[in-house]
């Protein structure tokens, strides 16, 4: 019979591919994505959103494959990998995580069928946060491999993880809405939409089964309502998970892992910020959202560093 090492090795290089491929995912589909909304195009914003009213999309037929290929790729080893795990003896620890990012893969297959429909905000929505959890889903699978499951930490540093990568979740949540609904352009200032800093009215955006006919442009309640809520949770982001990181800096196991999220929370913010004053670049706003799941998968790992080192 085969030794259960050798086993989890194969296993944890499986893992270590899908992370890989689903970051390539995240790469692709976010540069499809934000290309097709107008982002980067000329002139600036009047050219944003045209595929809505049936313009082309701008993006090369070759980017769509490449997409193809490596989503493709990614869900064959999602099914070797839960092969691994459930055969010929099951591997209870990276069975969940692994069963769980095929079912993912399995959703966004599904979704896609749906996504080259523009106007439908929930197959945007969906493909958006469905790319974090892609990444996190796979480097769980890895982490499971590498040791035992995490247990309550005495030492209270996890609430404080907790709050804030509720928070990043929060706004990651936000920021999809706002690529959904095509309202990059609806608040082009910083810190607030103009002079509003909190929003009054547009709180029917938050609805993700709409369909909308045309791109959210300066002036949308709604739009500025997304944008609004979407850099308050940042800044709480920031605030909770910065503070949880910082604390984390104080534990030997966890000290690399928590100055890895403080780097990627600063790198993210400050994209956010630069793609703001920037104009909406293209360039600037695919930096953005991978960041936003290497932050979000980053910050699971700590928390999970954290956990075991206080057992």
């Amino acid at each position: 019979m085969e030794e259960p090492g050798r086993r989890l090795r194969r296993i944890r290089y499986l893992a270590l591919a899908l992370t890989a491929l689903s970051l390539l995912v995240i790469l692709v589909s976010a540069y499809i994505r934000l290309n097709g909304a107008g982002l980067g195009c000329s002139p600036w914003p009047e050219c944003y959103g045209q595929i809505l009213s049936g313009g082309p999309h701008p993006h090369s037929g070759g980017v769509r494959i490449l997409h193809r290929v490596v989503a493709s790729l990614a869900l064959v080893l999602g099914f070797v990998l839960v092969w691994q795990c459930l055969r010929p003896t099951l591997l209870e620890a990276p069975k969940c995580p692994a069963t769980a990012l095929l079912g993912l893969m399995i959703l966004l297959t599904f979704v896609g069928i749906f996504s080259a429909d523009p106007h439908r905000v929930w197959a945007g929505f969906i493909n958006i946060l469905g790319g974090a959890l892609l990444l996190l889903l796979s480097w769980r699978s890895v982490l499971a491999t590498l040791g035992p499951a995490p247990l309550p930490d005495p030492r209270r540093h996890a609430p404080v993880l907790h709050a804030g990568l509720g928070m990043l979740a929060l706004t990651l949540i936000f920021g999809a809405l706002i690529g959904a609904r095509y309202a990059a352009p609806a608040c082009p200032s910083l810190p607030g939409c103009g002079d509003v800093l909190w929003p009054g009215s547009g709180w029917s955006a938050l609805n993700p089964l709409a369909t909308i006919a045309v791109p959210t442009m300066l002036g949308d309640a709604g739009g500025a309502a997304l944008h609004l809520l979407h850099r308050w949770s940042a800044v709480a982001t920031l605030l909770l998970l910065g503070l949880g990181a910082l604390r984390a800096l104080a534990l030997p196991f966890a000290r690399l892992a928590a100055g890895v999220v403080l780097v990627a929370l600063l790198l993210q913010i400050s994209l956010g910020v630069l793609t703001v004053l920037g104009g909406f670049g293209l360039g600037m706003a695919v930096a953005h959202s991978v960041c936003a799941a290497v932050l979000f998968a980053a910050g699971m790992h700590l928390l999970r560093r954290v956990k075991v080192g206080a057992a």
